[in-house]
């Protein structure tokens, strides 16, 4: 059974978050993928994953790196799955329906801007959608110390 897990960012952006959680998935042995909505965010995320730190960068790949197979973490728009990862982060409202119905993942973290009313909306959607599959559901929010609690 995949667990499908709502990240609401509130007190940090995605860019400032998805990092970390990416590092913890490969820390966990597990590869990744990204799937955001649009050709522009993935373009935006392939340059901030090798940018976001001074001292480090995340390796990871796109359709045009080629071996898609090899990389720890693969950034799309689609649905395909080539390194096989275990956990995928749906960011900028890709709907994660479509990928439970095809394929199975350990965890699906659909994460969204609870800043942006129309990120919301969509949330809330996919949320009410998931009752639909025979999946795990957890909602998540940072707390005042910036910790993530499960709230639901």
């Amino acid at each position: 059974m995949t667990q499908v897990w709502f990240y609401h960012l509130e007190r940090q952006s995605l860019s400032q978050v998805l990092p970390g959680l990416l590092e913890k998935s490969l820390e966990r042995g597990w590869k990744a993928v990204v799937q955001a909505s649009t050709e522009a965010q993935v373009a935006a995320l392939d340059k901030w994953l090798w940018e976001f730190r001074a001292d480090s960068f995340l390796a990871h790949g796109t359709a045009q790196d080629g071996d898609g197979e090899m990389q720890p973490v693969y950034l799309t728009t689609g649905l395909e799955n080539p390194n096989g990862a275990a956990i995928r982060f749906c960011v900028e409202a890709a709907d994660p329906a479509p990928v439970l119905a095809q394929t199975e993942y350990q965890r699906i973290m659909v994460m969204f801007d609870g800043n942006d009313e129309e990120a919301l909306i969509v949330a809330r959607r996919q949320w009410a959608e998931m009752k639909g599959f025979d999946h795990e559901r957890a909602y998540w929010r940072q707390n005042d110390a910036g910790r993530w609690e499960k709230k639901g």
